[in-house]
């Protein structure tokens, strides 16, 4: 099972070139935080800090428990990004959750999605 763990389809890439069977686009860091960490490639431990503070947020702590029963369920699972950086990225982070290096995040208390952000996922 191929999942895409990012929250812009990668560039110049057919959905049918991608194989992907699912597109969890709320596991992936905010915009704010991508473009943050894009300027600033040498903050790898700032940057997994912050995406993990991220993924509290009830939509983000959701996809994730939702990727944790696939893990669970499938013998492989590929999660696909579009970062150049392949040591240095989100795909790095939720590997080593799910193959239990570090605590989910999901057990902490998670904070509530903004209306706006309910509204848009509704939409899509």
């Amino acid at each position: 099972m191929r999942i895409l763990v990012d929250r812009l389809w990668p560039r110049g890439i057919t959905k049918q070139d991608a194989q992907v069977d699912l597109w969890l686009k709320d596991l992936a860091p905010s915009n704010a935080l991508r473009k943050w960490f894009h300027e600033r490639p040498s903050m790898w431990l700032a940057f997994r800090q912050r995406y993990l503070a991220e993924l509290k947020r009830q939509d983000a702590a959701e996809a994730l428990d939702q990727l944790s029963s696939l893990a669970a369920r499938k013998r492989k699972i590929t999660l696909v990004f579009s970062s150049r950086n392949e040591e240095h990225n989100n795909a790095v982070v939720l590997k080593e959750l799910l193959e239990g290096m570090k605590k989910p995040p999901h057990k902490v208390k998670r904070e509530p999605v903004s209306e706006q952000a309910a509204q848009a996922r509704a939409r899509t």
